[in-house]
């Protein structure tokens, strides 16, 4: 079949698995057992196999099965559209990830033209009453499956931020010091803002057209503070402007990392962050739901998805509506939970795993139902 799914996973020394391989297809596949038994760290091995740090964002010697800390080392077959690749992706003893994609030494850059995973996980439910930054992390995710080269000008505006900021932070009052950093960070801070924009363009003209009987969030990109500069121009004077106000802060206060997402639960006019609990964490799946549908127009397939413990914080009509809608999607959806009801709605249009923990070691045997 096409599309993008793994169809094979060995997980070696990852997190509580000592060893562990599945073989799978495109459909959705539901992992259940006992809490603690390591469902989690396979939905996080399979974040990495898109550019970043993971749904964890953890670093790699903390991916390591202790008390071994040998390293780790992951194992998949990718089928992205009409292709099919191995990717193998390790770290050895602490060491930073490493990645091979058809034995060939790759970087994260050539996951994300090959493969576009999204998650939703329980640390995402206070997304929209908390702080800025992890709405910056969730917009940044779902514009990163929109524009793989997302990720390098974000790191090229974070590096000439921290330049900036060394400068401020020592006193540096002299304008030609500040002149190459502050035109590295304006070009690199209005393609940020531009694909940000994009990716919201997207998702809201995918939950335009879908019928969902999740809640639509109308979304608008704000600033914490001021207003974002448009274009490279206006972003280095605005730079240029702000220095006498920077060097007093010791920081730069104004560009993208200064954004925020701002939501709105449309049917109600209520913004998201005054929504019940569960509102908000419908919002969440219809953005995720929205992102897929787009991509699948925009790259061709649908991603991969990752929904940990979600069916837990559904009533029974709302699991059965995202099982649906997942189905329709033809999304590999990668969802947990603690038991097998959680997922009777999906019957045999899913692959069910069992994990489970033997002898009260922490190492985990799979076993496939379907």
């Amino acid at each position: 079949m096409t599309g993008l799914y793994l169809s094979q996973l060995s997980l070696s020394h990852f997190r509580s698995h000592l060893s562990a391989k599945m073989e799978l297809d495109g459909r959705p596949i539901a992992i259940h057992g006992a809490n603690g038994a390591g469902k989690t760290n396979i939905l996080e091995a399979v974040s990495l196999f898109s550019p970043g740090r993971g749904l964890r964002r953890g670093a790699a010697q903390d991916m390591v099965r202790r008390p071994e800390a040998l390293g780790w080392k992951l194992k998949g077959v990718l089928h992205s559209l009409h292709q099919v690749h191995e990717v193998e992706i390790w770290s050895d003893a602490g060491a930073a990830r490493q990645l091979k994609i058809d034995e060939k030494t790759a970087s994260q850059v050539a996951l994300g033209r090959i493969a576009r995973v999204l998650w939703l996980i329980p640390a995402m439910d206070r997304l929209w009453i908390e702080g800025a930054d992890g709405r910056r992390r969730f917009l940044d995710r779902m514009t990163l499956s929109f524009v793989p080269s997302h990720a390098e000008v974000s790191l090229t505006y974070e590096k000439a931020m921290r330049e900036r900021n060394r400068l401020l932070k020592d006193q540096v009052r002299d304008g030609h010091w500040y002149v190459a950093v502050e035109r590295q960070m304006a070009e690199a801070g209005a393609a940020i803002h531009a694909n940000r924009q994009l990716a919201l363009e997207q998702l809201q003209a995918a939950q335009a057209e879908a019928e969902t009987t999740f809640p639509v969030a109308e979304l608008e990109l704000s600033m914490t503070e001021g207003e974002m500069p448009q274009g490279v121009a206006d972003f280095r004077e605005a730079l240029s402007e702000s220095r006498f106000r920077d060097l007093s802060a010791g920081r730069t206060l104004v560009g993208p990392h200064r954004a925020d997402l701002y939501g709105v639960y449309a049917a109600k006019g209520v913004p998201a962050r005054d929504c019940s609990t569960g509102e908000q964490k419908a919002l969440l799946v219809s953005l995720i739901l929205a992102n897929g549908r787009a991509l699948k127009r925009d790259f061709g397939a649908p991603p991969i998805l990752l929904l940990d413990e979600v069916a837990a914080h559904l009533d029974s009509n709302r699991r059965a509506a995202l099982y649906d809608e997942i189905c329709a999607l033809g999304s590999q959806a990668w969802m947990t939970g603690t038991g097998a009801e959680l997922f009777s709605e999906l019957g045999d249009r899913a692959q069910h795993v069992v994990v489970t923990e033997e002898g009260g070691s922490s190492d985990v045997e799979l076993q496939q139902l379907g």
